[in-house]
């Protein structure tokens, strides 16, 4: 996930788990896709080159789509999904 995309469009919910390492931070970003219904748009604001690789990774892996990838000069990175199936 090297491409940086930045997304304009509107989410449907966002989490901020900056505060958490691996592997909670995909679990954290698991837990807020189950919440939303299929289709819709979550933002992920996470700190370290380990999840900003991880996060996006995982979730393509479980089906969902990487819409967009930030990385922001404080070392965080807004990575923003969509539910898949």
């Amino acid at each position: 996930m090297e491409n940086e995309v930045i997304f304009d469009g509107a989410v449907d919910a966002a989490i901020d788990i900056t505060a958490e390492v691996c592997p909670m931070t995909y679990v954290r970003t698991r837990l807020a896709l189950e919440r939303l219904s299929v289709g819709q748009v979550l933002a992920v604001r996470l700190k370290g080159a380990e999840p900003a690789e991880n996060v996006p990774r995982t979730a393509l892996e479980q089906g969902h789509d990487v819409l967009a990838i930030d990385h922001a000069p404080d070392g965080t990175t807004l990575i923003v999904l969509r539910r898949g199936e």
